[in-house]
């Protein structure tokens, strides 16, 4: 039967937009104007072969939205009819994602930050309020957006973020080397990696990531090698690989830097962990507020094509290996894994239940991969020096270096590079200290997700074990300081918030606990504190982790109670 909405057509605009990425429609069944000579009554064929490119759902709203700055009834009923997908359900993916507009919107927009690093500095402009936009190192900051027939994006920074560490590893050719250029990352180790993975066979690099105990660094620290050994070993086919680059947690850029100043070394380490577990299509899913690294990403693939480097004969040494990008629309819950492949296959971005697990059954129902960007070109490293050299770095339990990301009242805003081991005092002064040589009240480790800390953990070590045993996390490599002048209630609340906005809503106890936990904050802020409101805070924070179906829910009130216990924020 025909699905669509009724009354509503496309304009030529949009219909222009969506033929620019589908193609034209070849019959009345693929959007076309019906013609009953040329495509009959009935269907027999094709439609299987329609409906299997819902995956392009999201890339279909974003070529509408970047063309005419929204998404009419019109433009979407062409979508539906397009690529088969009931019109509900697509109503239910738009409205899903922050950044998509379903009501007339001008042509240009501008998104201001007010997330927790940007209150701190203050609002950088007059706009939309928005959630974190990943540039915490320059705030406060805005993304300004322009539709038409040459859309552009762009991100006001008000600061100069530094780059900086000891050793310098991964951050090595950053601020150095032309990110728009094969040659020049060539010239400074490029390509080296993969040179010798392809030497070596791709049990041999699965062995070596194993042996070099590099554990993940978007969060959860699974050690990378075992992922990829469970997918290589899985019969079924095809495989995939999923680079995780829509790091959304409040204070995070870390990923941002890489894929913009260092975009070649990403491609470079997809291929090599494609190579490697048997994957001969890679996806990077993109955040969707970071159009400089979406054009840089971009180039980056594009001139790998054309040296040989990605498509049917990988470098003239035999294998397979292509990678495209897909850009997010601002939803914090797709940087969990499940949510990301419904995402990608054009459904609402909900995580799934765990078992099965992604490399198992993942992207497409197929064994998948997915790792963060980080994680993924600490690889290439791993590759030119081997396990053993690789892993003198850092600790036995906590192997390599690690990117850190510092913001708030920090004198040196910036991405920095340390050996694992280092203290959180020694990381700070690194970074100058405390800005205006105030005092310091406390530092929020690991983003929204995290855990608050005094000034009394200035002695901890940063590595997995030590930050584990205090109870705190190190999350996506977040350090936001806060000086004696910050209001922490304020903070706590937005956490909340945030929290509340980004629950995909799919489980009850986030769903409500997350609504709950704002209003609780709400009456805290309001009146003296009392002990039956926070034994409920503590309560709900208890049901959301034990019942949560993913970690938004079971974090959700991670950094509110580590303040209440830790700094006495309502006591």
């Amino acid at each position: 039967m025909d699905l669509h909405i009724v009354g509503a057509e496309p304009s030529s605009e949009e219909r222009g937009a969506l033929d620019a990425l589908l193609g034209a429609p070849a019959s009345g069944w693929a959007g076309a104007a019906r013609n009953v000579a040329r495509d009959t009554r009935v269907s027999y064929a094709g439609l299987a072969e329609v409906r299997n490119r819902r995956d392009l759902l999201l890339p279909a709203l974003h070529a509408v939205q970047d063309r005419v700055g929204w998404i009419s009834r019109g433009a979407l009923n062409d979508i539906c009819r397009r690529l088969m997908v009931p019109p509900a359900e697509a109503w239910g993916v738009v409205t899903f994602y922050h950044l998509f507009n379903t009501a007339p919107t001008p042509a240009a927009v501008v998104h201001v930050c007010d997330d927790i690093a940007c209150r701190l500095k203050g609002p950088a402009a007059d706009g939309k309020p928005s959630p974190c936009l990943g540039q915490c190192d320059h705030a406060p900051a805005a993304l300004v957006v322009r539709a038409g027939p040459s859309p552009s994006a762009e991100v006001v920074r008000s600061g100069t973020g530094a780059v900086a560490g000891r050793p310098l590893k991964l951050l090595r050719r950053v601020g150095k080397v032309d990110p728009a250029s094969l040659d020049a990352y060539r010239l400074h180790g490029g390509y080296r990696a993969l040179a010798r993975a392809v030497d070596i066979g791709p049990q041999a690099v699965i062995d070596e990531v194993i042996a070099s105990n590099l554990l993940g660094r978007g969060g959860a620290a699974f050690p990378t090698g075992r992922k990829w050994a469970a997918v290589a070993s899985e019969p079924a086919q095809p495989h995939f690989i999923v680079c995780n680059a829509d790091e959304s947690e409040p204070g995070t850029f870390k990923d941002r830097v890489l894929l913009e100043e260092d975009p070649f070394a990403l491609v470079e380490a997809i291929t090599i962990a494609g190579f490697a577990t048997g994957c001969a299509h890679g996806f990077i899913y993109l955040r969707g507020e970071y159009p400089l690294a979406g054009r840089r990403l971009g180039g980056a693939i594009d001139a790998a094509h054309k040296a040989g480097l990605l498509g049917i004969d990988v470098g003239g040494r035999g294998f397979a290996f292509d990678l495209e990008i897909r850009r997010g629309a601002g939803a914090y819950i797709c940087g969990e894994e499940t949510a990301l492949f419904n995402s990608l296959e054009g459904q609402r971005g909900e995580p799934r239940a765990k078992p099965p697990f992604p490399a198992q059954i993942g992207l497409f129902g197929k064994p998948t991969v997915v790792n963060n960007v980080e994680t993924l070109v600490n690889v290439l490293d791993i590759m030119v020096e081997g396990a053993s050299t690789w892993s003198q770095v850092g600790t036995p339990a906590s192997a390599g270096t690690r990117l850190f990301c510092l913001s708030g009242h920090v004198a040196r805003p910036g991405l920095y590079e340390t050996a694992f081991g280092v203290t959180l005092g020694e990381l700070l002064a690194m970074a100058g200290g405390v800005a205006g040589n105030r005092s310091l009240q406390a530092i929020l480790l690991g983003g929204a997700a995290g855990t608050f800390v005094g000034p009394d953990a200035l002695a901890l070590r940063l590595t997995f074990e030590d930050v584990r045993a205090a109870g705190a996390t190190l999350g996506s490599g977040v350090v936001m300081v806060f000086d004696d002048t910050a209001d922490l209630r304020d903070t706590l609340l937005r956490i909340a918030t945030f929290m509340r906005d980004e629950s995909c809503g799919q489980c009850v106890p986030c769903r409500i606990g997350t609504v709950r936990q704002v209003e609780l904050l709400q009456r805290l802020n309001r009146a003296p504190a009392s002990a039956g409101d926070l034994a409920l805070l503590a309560e709900l924070g208890q049901v959301m982790r034990d019942a949560s179906i993913c970690g938004l829910g079971q974090t959700a009130s991670a950094a509110v109670e580590s303040a209440i216990s830790r700094l006495q924020v309502y006591r």
